[in-house]
């Protein structure tokens, strides 16, 4: 099986300077890490003026190195390497700060460089330089950041550690077996032309430590009064979608169980009764004999036994609900004796919300914001991991005893992390229910305002006990459909209230809540936007309406003149 491979070569130099204030590391992780988070690169050119200039670029090689690989497995490169960025340029001006009271004391310029599947991520700030020398051709990935004063007076217009906040320049472009990566200070681009440094390359081959000496040495004997730094990392391995298919599969080889039955003991459970059945899973009720109390064991479906998408959506679904860590959203467990293909998950006694709004067609108002408000706190988990449910619908609600509401079924989450791993097979559309489904899911867009989408419409039924749009199968015809006032299934909900549910579900999603906190205020503080819309005459609201209906009443009015002519 293809994997992620690399061959790297580093050299630094101090020059004429006392002081080397370059930095530059590779960090390759083991195991899972390589496949969710991917291998990265960093080199860092300390300013030399600065005070903590040398240190400022060694923390910040070390720090993105090892913080990159500390968020969250679920986040996108750009977000992760956009935080991590984020936070150290802010440690390091606030440090600089203080550095007997000296102003931009640790400043330094920053390129990185993450391989993650197919793909290279890459951030700079600066004018440290990042290269991909590819077939022979020499092409700069990077731009400088200096502001020339003069023809012999230039600045570092950006860099880190130089003000509260910092633009990091991100790309991301696909990335092939035989890439070299080349990373360089100003010591070495501010005297070989790209031209000098495609000729070395080239000279060299394959040979990386040949090729990083003679950069340097190179640039040395040239003339270069600057510390001297150059970092290359050759791409010798990508995996191919079927290997990242395979290594996802691998994370848990293990059988399917054998048909259950209650009675039955497995890994430790002792299996109660079947809760539900459908073609692509089984679910049971069992009893965990070790802790005791009762948990949920989901069970994939034999039809699927040899469905790579089906199996990797199975194991994603665990995957992603055991990184979830809030009292709204079910959890799943770790089983360490596990023997077959399952999930444990957490058993919630109570009802669905489905069960809820058939036993109580219209709730109260006050009842539906603290019903809204539980479900939005879930929401707000999977969004600040970047996932998105994408199945939010009352029968993917629990509620417990004690009115704790938790949101279940995590196999249509999609983690924007996830999402960059290349597979041999197509994603499926979500398998998400019609009625709740933003329009532009199908289209292949996901963002927060689709589960805005599905919270308001479970919004509209609770206070109605029906859907804005109707019931369909086919999520894309709603929007043909015209929004229908929740007024007029419930006439004692205020105008404002309308208004909020008419924005959340809007099928045009730019012209949705752009935030959950915001929608439920607007559940409970009364908007005049919505309240003038609703007092304003039926001519300014909908022209077209307004019109229609004139032109209707004409038309009666020309019928009841021709029968009375007629008459006479």
């Amino acid at each position: 099986m293809t994997e992620l491979r690399l061959d790297y070569a580093c050299r630094s130099e101090a020059g004429d300077k006392p002081e080397n204030a370059d930095a530059a590391a590779v960090r390759m992780p083991q195991a899972e890490a390589v496949l969710t988070k991917g291998a990265a690169a960093a080199i860092a050119d300390g300013m030399s003026t600065a005070e903590g200039g040398a240190a400022a670029s060694r923390i910040a090689v070390e720090s993105f190195l090892n913080d990159y690989y500390a968020t969250p497995d679920s986040w996108a490169v750009k977000t992760s390497g956009a935080k991590v960025l984020g936070a150290l340029n802010r440690w390091l001006f606030a440090q600089g700060q203080s550095l007997h009271g000296v102003p931009k004391a640790m400043v330094t310029t920053f390129t990185g460089l993450v391989l993650k599947s197919a793909t290279a991520h890459v951030f700079h700030v600066g004018d440290s330089r990042l290269y991909r020398w590819r077939d022979g051709d020499l092409e700069l990935l990077t731009r400088d950041h200096r502001v020339w004063l003069s023809e012999d007076r230039e600045f570092l217009s950006r860099a880190l550690g130089v003000e509260p906040h910092v633009d990091i320049d991100y790309r991301s472009l696909p990335a092939q077996v035989g890439d070299l990566y080349l990373f360089v200070t100003d010591g070495v681009s501010g005297q070989l032309t790209d031209p000098r440094i495609a000729e070395i390359l080239r000279r060299c081959g394959e040979n990386l430590r040949t090729a990083a000496d003679t950069l340097v040495e190179t640039a040395l004997k040239a003339g270069s009064g600057d510390n001297v730094t150059c970092l290359l990392v050759r791409v010798l391995g990508l995996p191919d979608p079927r290997s990242e298919e395979e290594l996802l599969l691998r994370l848990h080889e293990l059988p399917f169980p054998p048909p259950l039955a209650p009675g039955m003991k497995i890994d430790g459970f002792e299996i109660l009764r079947a809760l539900h059945a459908s073609k692509r899973s089984e679910v049971y009720l069992a009893r965990d004999l070790d802790v005791g109390g009762h948990v949920i064991l989901k069970v994939p479906s034999v039809n699927y036994r040899d469905d790579a998408a089906y199996l990797e959506a199975f194991l994603h679904e665990e995957w992603v609900g055991r990184r979830i860590r809030n009292p709204h959203v079910v959890r799943v467990f770790e089983a360490p004796r596990r023997r077959f293909l399952y999930q444990v998950v957490e058993y919630v006694e109570g009802q669905t919300l489905r069960q809820w709004i058939d036993d109580h067609p219209q709730t109260h108002i006050n009842k539906v914001r603290e019903y809204l408000r539980q479900l939005a706190e879930g929401l707000r988990a999977f969004h600040r991991l970047e996932m998105l449910h994408l199945d939010l619908k009352p029968d993917n609600v629990m509620i417990d005893r004690g009115g704790l509401l938790k949101v279940i079924d995590l196999g249509s989450v999609r983690v924007a992390g996830t999402a960059e791993i290349a597979t041999s097979f197509e994603a499926d559309v979500p398998q998400a229910t019609a009625d709740y489904m933003a329009p532009e899911v199908l289209d292949g867009i996901y963002t927060k305002q689709a589960d805005i989408y599905s919270l308001g419409v479970i919004a509209y039924e609770l206070l109605t006990g029906h859907l804005p749009y109707g019931e369909s199968d086919h999520p894309g015809a709603r929007r043909r459909w015209r929004y229908r006032s929740a007024r007029e299934y419930n006439p004692n909900l205020a105008v404002w209230v309308d208004g909020a549910l008419r924005r959340a579900v809007h099928p045009d999603p730019r012209k949705r809540y752009e935030t959950l906190s915001e929608f439920l205020y607007d559940l409970s503080h009364p908007n005049p936007r919505y309240v003038e819309h609703e007092l304003k005459p039926l001519a300014e609201r909908n022209p077209v309406a307004f019109w229609k209906g004139v032109a209707a009443v004409l038309a009666l009015a020309d019928l009841l003149l021709l029968y009375l002519w007629l008459g006479l």
